[in-house]
């Protein structure tokens, strides 16, 4: 350059301040609010309340101001490492010259904002009791058959179906299509669970999805699924994404599944293991039922004993036997009696012989009698001379009459 040049008089000479002031007018004036995405670092927090830290991509970093009124209206709290969306103005920080932005909102970017929003929703909904295990529920034990609500095309509905082959073949299936990702997924998946809850074909449902990003499950994610949930009139079961994801739609279900295939082992008991157990039970049972009928066949044995002992023809024969018994005893009775009789009869019979008129006759006496009317005679002069007598001896009789020369009166029996 010239000499003469530093001589010039119309030569303006700035100052550093002056020229980032210039600079800040220019770039702030030159250049509307955008929006912009990056990762947070080299966060620092003074007392001001206000919140500096840098912004950055994959190629460059810009520092950044977040002012402590703006900073009271972050919904979350800003750290090293979140993916953020912030709404700035380009700027300069005049003494050391460096440009920044100035964030007038930030808000979690990507998966940090649907992460945000599926806390808040299962915040709002579990303080609304839609969550709490009493409302929870009970799953049937062996349904009649079983409800998939999933895509008809997905890895998960054949891997139900597969389960459900395995571990109760008996079960029928039936699939209620609907996308299970993109707009309009989630109504739709809410509009199945009210055609399945109205027509009642199944015992238990299950609202399933394979693995994917929070944002691919974002779905399952939405209150109109969780409220269609709740209010479905047969219990769901969840088995959307892998283990480690957790939806929404997992807190509002009766029963929570870590897989689709979870679910459909939840859904139905194993097969083999029933199997096993009604042969356990079965043989419990053949084991009761020999108790029993060993114990009813004593107690059988033990009636007929007491029937025979207390059986009418039994009691017919002890009483025959009885009568019989009495027939002897009353016959001796009566053999005896008479034998005593007999001999009292023969001992009177004896003592009436002995003062029997006929026991004198037996000595040679004789009795008389009139033949007329049988009176006996005891004295000749009650006697007419020629009337009929009859003379009664020991052994027969004889037939007389009295003679002329009767006497009559009383006889010398001195003589």
């Amino acid at each position: 350059m010239p000499a003469d040049d530093f001589d010039l008089p119309e030569r303006d000479v700035w100052t550093i301040s002056r020229l980032n002031r210039e600079v800040r007018l220019l770039i702030e004036t030159g250049l509307p609010a955008l929006w912009l995405e990056g990762e947070i670092s080299n966060l620092a927090r003074p007392a001001s309340g206000h919140v500096y830290f840098s912004l950055k991509d994959e190629a460059a970093q810009v520092r950044c101001a977040l002012w402590r009124n703006a900073a009271l209206r972050v919904a979350f709290t800003p750290r090293n490492g979140l993916q953020v969306l912030v709404r700035a103005r380009v700027s300069v920080y005049e003494p050391r010259g460096e440009y920044q932005l100035i964030i007038e909102r930030m808000e979690e970017a990507g998966e940090g904002a649907l992460r945000r929003r599926f806390e808040e929703l299962k915040s709002r909904l579990r303080a609304e009791g839609l969550f709490d295990e009493a409302a929870k529920r009970p799953l049937p034990r062996l349904p009649a058959r079983i409800g998939v609500i999933t895509s008809p095309s997905g890895a998960a509905v054949r891997d139900i179906v597969h389960v459900l082959a395995r571990r109760f073949p008996a079960v029928p299936v039936l699939v209620y299509p609907v996308p299970v990702q993109g707009e309009g997924s989630a109504a739709r998946i809410a509009a199945a669970l009210e055609l399945a809850s109205r027509r009642a074909e199944c015992d238990v449902l299950i609202l399933a999805r394979g693995g994917g990003s929070l944002e691919d499950l974002w779905s399952f994610n939405e209150e109109v699924v969780a409220r269609a949930i709740r209010a479905c009139a047969i219990p769901v079961i969840s088995g959307v994404g892998h283990e480690v994801d957790f939806t929404i739609a997992d807190f509002a279900a009766d029963r929570r599944a870590p897989t689709p295939s979870g679910a459909a082992e939840i859904a139905v008991p194993d097969a083999a293991d029933w199997l096993a157990r009604v042969d356990a039970d079965a043989g419990r049972l053949r084991a009761a039922m020999r108790r029993l009928l060993g114990s009813r066949r004593e107690r059988l044995s033990w009636q007929e004993r007491r029937l025979a002992i207390a059986h009418p023809g039994n009691r017919l024969r002890q009483t025959g036997q009885r009568l019989d018994e009495l027939e002897r005893r009353l016959q001796g009775a009566v053999s005896q009696r008479l034998a005593s009789l007999r001999g009292r009869y023969e001992s009177a019979a004896r003592t009436l012989h002995a003062v029997s008129p006929l026991a004198t006759l037996e000595r040679g006496y004789a009795i008389v009698s009139r033949a007329a009317d049988g009176t006996v005679l005891l004295d000749p002069a009650a006697v007419a001379p020629g009337e009929a007598l009859e003379i009664r001896l020991a052994r027969g009789r004889l037939q007389a009459r009295a003679g002329a020369g009767t006497q009559s009166g009383p006889q010398d029996r001195s003589k």
